[in-house]
């Protein structure tokens, strides 16, 4: 039986809800649609949002030959079967393409909509590159995670990003309306509160609540959520909740709590480089310098997962969670950071002092850049003597403030 959301999904753009940033008039993705613009794109964004239905609905547009694939299991032989129209045969012998291979030579462009394309490894992502940029194919990757990290940079340049917005309630209240289920406005307020912005998240706890309880209310809603794969979307509020938890109890110096919630997350089948790279940032945000070697280790144990992938890359996680428990924590450093970037937001371009500006150019020289400020002297072992200047080299406006208050003085 076909899931309520493929049923209910928007065949063009006056059906589809929410991103009118992209699908207004006159916006990329509507001038993209009504003109038949071929290009290849990534749509970034929260889960629920419509990345697949907008991807579905250009392929449509353009009367493309559409694919989809999934970068949790797809592999390199799904994409060249693709590009390479392979008729795909059962053990019978019977074709299994779905268009005959006259009719393939007829179609519009290739389009392959790869779903969660930051799960692709950098091997992955190489292959496709070649086909992306001959146009042999169209590619519209979807992902949840910043492009910017997860997607290679020559692939990056040959694909626009489109950032999608998680839906508002009024939104979900209108695709909320579309399943045709009565409720009371209190179930209605309650579900899209718990749906975070996520349309589909919201429709298939109304479906599943209609087949489990058959009348939609705030006490069956509630009961319907605690199924175990309800409990933990991985792209969903969960996920954060769980995130969290694990990050406050490394703060907390709790390596049982912290190992606890980051197998909650692996189990889960949560991206072990999501994990990684929180870590990463936790190593300087939390721990900073109160042990610099906490940096480089989260580095290594982002770099062992790349290379290695689940189940192993476990290990390397919980070697990694264990050390950044145990360590001290300093946020000085981190409080520091937020303070400059406070002032630099509030005072913008502040003049920086002359002495310590570029000096390349006879002008600059002359106009005083650069000036009176030397290096020590070198002592006659080849070092250098004396200290560096001990002036403040902050613009004048804010001279004597000091963001980061060592601990050492």
């Amino acid at each position: 039986m076909e899931p309520l959301a493929f049923k209910i999904r928007p065949k063009n753009l006056k059906e589809f809800i929410g991103q009118k940033h992209l699908v207004g008039k006159g916006k990329p993705l509507e001038i993209a649609v009504s003109k038949k613009h071929l290009f290849s794109f990534i749509l970034w964004g929260p889960p629920g949002v419509g990345k697949t239905t907008l991807a579905k609905i250009y392929a449509e547009a353009l009367n493309a030959q559409y694919h989809e694939l999934s970068a949790v299991s797809a592999g390199k032989e799904d994409i060249r079967e693709i590009v390479e129209d392979v008729q795909k045969k059962s053990k019978a012998g019977n074709t299994l393409f779905a268009l005959p291979a006259e009719a393939l030579a007829k179609a519009g462009p290739k389009v392959l909509f790869l779903d969660e394309i930051h799960r692709f490894n950098k091997a992955q992502q190489d292959f496709l590159l070649p086909y992306v940029e001959s146009g042999k194919l169209t590619l519209i990757g979807a992902t949840t995670e910043n492009p910017s990290f997860e997607v290679i940079p020559a692939l990056l340049s040959r694909c626009r990003v489109f950032v999608l917005n998680e839906l508002s309630d009024t939104e979900m209240a209108e695709i909320i309306e579309r399943t045709k289920f009565s409720m009371d406005q209190d179930a209605r307020d309650w579900l899209i509160g718990m749906a975070g912005g996520d349309a589909r998240q919201a429709i298939a706890m109304l479906e599943n609540t209609e087949r489990l309880y058959g009348d939609v209310t705030i006490e069956n809603l509630k009961n319907t959520l605690q199924s175990k794969h309800l409990r933990y979307d991985k792209k969903g509020d969960e996920h954060f909740n769980t995130i969290s938890a694990f990050i406050k109890s490394m703060r907390a110096s709790q390596p049982d709590a912290a190992l606890y919630y980051l197998a909650r997350m692996i189990d889960s089948g949560e991206d072990p480089k999501f994990i990684a790279r929180r870590m990463v940032i936790f190593a300087s945000e939390d721990i900073g310098m109160a042990d610099s070697h906490a940096l480089p280790l989260a580095n290594a144990v982002f770099r062992a997962v790349e290379t290695i992938g689940y189940p192993e890359a476990g290990i390397n996680l919980s070697h990694g969670v264990i050390y950044l428990s145990l360590a001290p924590k300093d946020r000085s450093g981190y409080y520091a950071y937020l303070a400059a970037m406070s002032d630099a937001k509030e005072h913008g371009n502040l003049p920086i002092p002359l002495k310590i500006r570029n000096a390349p150019t006879k002008l600059m020289k002359d106009l005083g850049y650069g000036e009176g400020y030397d290096l020590p002297a070198p002592d006659q072992s080849g070092g250098q003597a004396g200290e560096y200047t001990k002036e403040d080299l902050l613009p004048e406006k804010i001279k004597g403030k000091e963001y980061f208050k060592s601990k050492k003085k």
